[in-house]
């Protein structure tokens, strides 16, 4: 089992930036691929980026060049820095640990309880 605990969420106005924080707990999380993913009411849930355990990275089109993933093997935590935020990023925002590097969100096993995230206008 892997626990998984978001946190840095919040309100920021169009343009700002927000960090979010992914710790992860249990069994062993370095080899593991984290994503993080998001999801408004009533949507789809939607891959936002993904980072293995030898630290390749891919990106949705819509986040690439705002958003940066990394993740920290010593610390147990995975990093979502977000600048350049628009209302269309609004939507809570889901870390997720698997196997492999992925997408796709049913590859993923181990899914955090989530934080919101809320651009104004």
């Amino acid at each position: 089992q892997v626990q998984l605990v978001e946190s840095g969420g919040g309100l920021v106005q169009t343009g700002g930036s927000l960090r979010l924080s992914c710790a992860a707990s249990g069994r062993t999380f370095s080899d593991k691929a984290m994503g993080w993913f998001r999801q408004a009411p009533g949507k789809e849930r939607e891959f936002v980026a993904t980072i293995n355990w030898s630290g390749a990275i891919t990106y949705a089109v819509s986040v690439k060049g705002r958003f940066t993933i990394s993740r920290d093997n010593a610390k147990n935590m995975v990093y979502l820095q977000m600048n350049s935020l628009k209302p269309e990023d609004t939507d809570v925002y889901y870390c997720a640990a698997g196997s492999v590097l992925a997408t796709n969100s049913r590859v993923y096993d181990y899914w955090g309880q989530g934080t919101q995230v809320t651009v104004s206008s």
